[in-house]
């Protein structure tokens, strides 16, 4: 059974920066597309960062493009959201998410993710 375990959530000041981590267990070739994604309350849950694990090939929301950044460590099966110049709007939970990236929708379409962590909050304060 794949899981997602997110962490690296906490509050901050605006400007600040903060690194989630999301660790997959285990990594099947179902889960080559990693992705985070944020709901922020009475919001829409909406895409934040994706990328190919196998490529490192990665897509930003209009909303974060410059100010964060997604990566992964294949041997350690993590991915990373580093985000940067954070703004109070960027306040939500942060999920991970993992597929196989296939179907439609865009980058950031459900059809692409399979699996879903349970979250991790970050607010961010003016």
């Amino acid at each position: 059974q794949v899981q997602l375990m997110e962490s690296g959530g906490e509050s901050v000041q605006a400007g600040g920066s903060l690194r989630l981590s999301c660790v997959l267990s285990p990594y099947t070739s179902r889960t080559n597309y990693m992705g985070w994604f944020r709901q922020a309350p009475g919001k829409e849950r909406e895409g934040v960062a994706a990328i190919w694990t196998s490529s490192g090939a990665s897509y930003y929301a209009d909303s974060v493009k410059g100010r964060f950044t997604i990566s992964r460590d294949s041997a350690k099966n993590t991915v990373y959201l580093q985000m940067a110049s954070l703004k109070p709007e960027d306040t939500a939970m942060y999920f991970c998410a993992a597929g196989s990236g296939l179907g439609g929708g865009g980058t950031f379409g459900p059809s692409k993710f399979n699996y879903w962590g349970q979250g991790t909050q970050v607010t961010v304060s003016s």
